[in-house]
């Protein structure tokens, strides 16, 4: 479960909200002026959005290293007619359910 809380009451309930992330897994989002602004996780958690960080950092890298070569405006209109071209399936499978 996610519950949201302001950075006061979050200081207040530090104890309590640390025992609910810990024993319920739960995670809470702490928000200033009503905007979330740091969140409280499970380690175990933390720990696999880390390793999910470093394997999406090191794909970016494949990603632009096999890039390197083609110009700016030619990738994007790759990109463009490959988003284009997913969106015709999607509606072409939606419409035959």
């Amino acid at each position: 479960m996610i519950t949201e809380t302001s950075a006061v009451s979050f200081r207040q309930n530090l104890g309590e909200m640390l025992n609910q992330v810990q024993y319920r897994h739960d995670s809470i989002v702490i928000n200033k002026d009503g905007k979330p602004v740091a969140a409280l996780v499970d380690a175990r958690l933390f720990e696999r959005i880390r390793r999910m960080q470093s394997r999406f950092d090191a794909l970016c890298q494949r990603i632009e290293g096999g890039f390197a070569g083609v110009p700016e405006a030619e990738g994007m209109a790759e990109i463009d007619a490959a988003i284009a071209q997913d969106r015709v399936q999607a509606g072409s499978s939606a419409t035959r359910r």
